[in-house]
């Protein structure tokens, strides 16, 4: 591997822990988990950590064995093992976007982690179409994405890098996830105003994908899809409002979006 991009992956894991981190300190969810799909896994950083999580029992520490599958069309980044043997972790050589590895056994992946990865997709509203029906009911989406369109010490800064296509702002995520089926009023999102990342904790709902062309917020509001506070926004504007978004994460913070 490129030196060059190995450090680029060492960035991204170092964003990625900060999330993680915040993951782990839920112990009924962590030992909740027996299986997870790293999308976009690169040489495998993210899922190692997954692969080698116990209880934080600090005389008695169990492992969790969380069955993990990492998905990248570069499996040759894969580095050795650290935690587990190659057994303990597969890995498929496919684009994420493909269609031929999404072939699920009932009831799915308890969870899917994509950090640094959905950015690429070309159809994002159809990919997470595809993540939706891989989850397991009740399945759980954390979805970390770098903008490339940023407002910076106040001036806006537009950057177009290989392979992306899309600019996805928090609205437009929260759009596409609902209309994919995702539950995002009880779910976690994060954008800081001096931090380029978006990054959601959803959960697949009873609902399955619906026709972008032909749903509309209303729809999405009376489905129960939205945040709280997007449906206030909706029902006010007829369509939803950064500045009306107030939204938790996981560490129990509160942004009120009217500020950004």
């Amino acid at each position: 591997m490129d030196p060059l991009q190995f450090s680029s992956r060492l960035e991204s894991h170092a964003h990625a822990l900060k999330t993680l981190d915040e993951l782990y300190e839920y112990d009924d969810f962590m030992m909740s988990i027996d299986t997870l799909i790293d999308i976009g896994c690169g040489p495998g950083i993210d899922l190692e950590w997954w692969a080698s999580r116990t209880t934080r029992d600090e005389n008695n520490p169990e492992p969790l064995n969380i069955k993990c599958t990492g998905i990248d069309l570069f499996p040759s980044l894969k580095p050795a093992k650290v935690y587990k043997p190659d057994s303990e972790i597969t890995y498929i050589e496919e684009n994420m976007e493909d269609a031929t590895w999404i072939v699920v056994n009932e009831p799915g992946f308890d969870v899917i982690w994509c950090h640094d990865a959905f950015q690429f997709a070309i159809d994002p509203l159809g990919t997470l179409g595809k993540f939706n029906t891989m989850l397991s009911n009740g399945g759980m989406l954390a979805l970390m994405i770098p903008q490339s369109t940023n407002v910076i010490f106040h001036k806006q800064e537009f950057n177009q890098f290989d392979g992306v296509f899309y600019n996805h702002t928090l609205v437009s995520l929260i759009h596409m996830l609902a209309v994919n089926g995702f539950d995002c009023k009880s779910g976690f999102f994060k954008k800081d105003a001096d931090d380029a990342w978006l990054s959601a904790i959803v959960y697949k709902s009873e609902h399955k994908p619906m026709d972008p062309r032909s749903t509309r917020w209303y729809d999405l509001v009376e489905k129960g899809l939205l945040p709280d506070s997007a449906d206030a926004s909706v029902n006010k504007a007829g369509f939803l409002r950064q500045p009306d978004l107030v939204l938790p994460w996981l560490n129990k913070s509160m942004t009120d979006f009217s500020r950004h």
